[in-house]
């Protein structure tokens, strides 16, 4: 019974405005303004909010005094309820502050500096990484030059010892030689 009157509550601002805003209600082909679709949201919201914070969910968040107090229990609980809405509804007709009465304007100057300050951050971070990249490809090139000077070094000994190998053949050769 409490959820019921609960319920019937929150409907009767409800159909109301969904007399107004309900997409049902437009004809296809037409589209819903943003006010009426901000509307059906808000009105959709409130109906979730009020199913899930219903009246056994209230009382259990305040036990002792619904022992106590059964019916100043269940009229503050209606009274939490409409203000709810109420606030809910007041805030969302109030019109929104532009200081220039521009919507892309004000946008602008809200978001520029925040998207400069993102490029700043970010040239500073592909500037590091540069620099990083340029350490880091100094260093290859260093190793590679370094690789290339121990290949030749390892082609000259091989050659040296290829040399000496040859000359101890032919002494030996010379040296088996029978005379």
């Amino acid at each position: 019974m409490a959820e019921a009157s609960s319920a019937n509550l929150g409907r009767g601002c409800e159909e109301k405005r969904h007399e107004e805003s309900s997409p049902e209600s437009v004809p296809p082909g037409t589209t819903i303004s943003r006010v009426k679709l901000l509307d059906t949201m808000v009105d959709t919201f409130l109906q979730k909010l009020v199913a899930a914070g219903s009246y056994q969910r209230f009382t259990d968040c305040y036990k002792r005094f619904y022992q106590l107090q059964p019916e100043m229990t269940q009229r503050i609980y209606d009274k939490f309820i409409a203000e709810l809405q109420t606030s809910i509804w007041v805030s969302g007709r109030k019109p929104s502050r532009r200081p220039s009465g521009i919507p892309e304007k004000d946008l602008h100057s809200a978001m520029a500096p925040y998207f400069l300050q993102q490029r700043d951050t970010l040239r500073r971070h592909v500037q590091k990484q540069e620099a990083e990249n340029r350490q880091l490809a100094d260093a290859v090139l260093a190793g590679r030059r370094e690789l290339e000077e121990l290949q030749l070094q390892v082609q000259a000994r091989q050659q040296a010892w290829q040399a000496l190998h040859r000359e101890q053949k032919e002494l030996v050769a010379v040296l088996r030689e029978p005379e």
